[in-house]
């Protein structure tokens, strides 16, 4: 997906503007207590690593801050604390990047470039879908959506008004029919129109008697058949807002399908937005998209430099 989209060059202010609070929560919290001049000792460690892990970057990568700041400061000779904010900057990128593995990308030269989208219930996901569809779309991509989630009468409603909103087809099947077979439509129907992008909605929550994860395998599998080598990404929609809860969700839908891609959503409202740290170091599956707000350029691809900088502007 990457060089698909291009960023919108106001995008960072909004970033700035959507990462308040957790600037707030975090780095205005690391400045204080780096700002006060004092020595750098065991206390001083664990207060910064307190702060680090109340912002939800998570108590594995905080571990790893804290251990390697102790020894930059002792081969360093660092002996004052107000020395170390660009270093856990540095930190931070570092990290981020370390995520940001796309080898699982290949280039698709075949028609449609198909993208599996999944995520529990109350994400966004299906508003996700709507935004990037009108990214793409203003990229001068031709688009088709797929509302599969057929398990849950609103969604495919809900897909229908964003295709409306943006101009786009949306193939849609019968309440609770199978949802493998509307995306095997879907792929039929996308090939046969030229569509350059086709986007796959999927169920976030299934009836008692039906097993997610086993559903949106054979999914996976029915996509396959449809078209060799796809689905070309499976994204996951997180919402970060749900903080440390939304690692175990990447960890149980990875397990199952391999993601390619996470969307992390919501950082604008949270002050705990760490876990896009705590996402890197724990997982090692890229962020490929960020939302920083509601409004449709608010979701926008992820670029490390640019979110740790936007993290630390003033």
């Amino acid at each position: 997906m990457k060089n698909l989209l291009k960023k919108s060059n106001n995008f960072f202010s909004r970033l700035k503007d959507g990462l308040s609070k957790t600037r707030q929560g975090l780095i205005s919290k690391v400045e204080n207590l780096i700002s006060l001049g004092r020595g750098i000792d065991e206390g001083f460690y664990a207060e910064l690593e307190e702060i680090l892990i109340l912002s939800d970057i998570g108590i594995q990568a905080s571990d790893r801050f804290i251990e390697d700041l102790k020894n930059y400061v002792k081969n360093e000779k660092v002996k004052e604390s107000n020395l170390l904010k660009d270093y856990l900057k540095k930190k931070f990128i570092e990290v981020l990047e370390s995520g940001q593995n796309f080898s699982s990308e290949e280039s698709n030269s075949k028609k449609p470039y198909v993208i599996m989208v999944v995520g529990v219930n109350g994400v966004g996901k299906t508003t996700t879908i709507g935004k990037l569809s009108s990214l793409f779309i203003k990229e001068g991509k031709k688009v088709m959506l797929a509302a599969a989630d057929t398990f849950r009468a609103a969604a495919d409603e809900q897909l229908e008004i964003w295709g409306r909103r943006a101009d786009v087809p949306v193939v849609r099947g019968n309440e609770g029919s199978d949802p493998s077979s509307v995306a095997f439509d879907s792929i039929q129907s996308a090939m046969a129109k030229g569509i350059d992008i086709l986007i796959i909605d999927t169920a976030g929550r299934l009836h008692v008697k039906k097993n997610l994860m086993e559903e949106l395998k054979k999914m996976k599998r029915v996509i396959g058949k449809a078209m060799e080598g796809a689905p070309h990404e499976i994204l996951l929609v997180l919402d970060s807002t749900t903080g440390q809860n939304s690692i175990s969700q990447a960890k149980m839908f990875n397990d199952a399908l391999e993601l390619t891609g996470i969307v992390l959503t919501k950082l604008d409202g949270t002050a705990k937005g760490g876990i896009i740290i705590a996402i890197a170091e724990e997982l090692k599956i890229p962020v490929k998209f960020i939302g920083v707000g509601e409004g449709i350029e608010d979701l926008q691809e992820f670029e490390p430099k640019e979110f740790v900088e936007a993290l630390f502007s003033q």
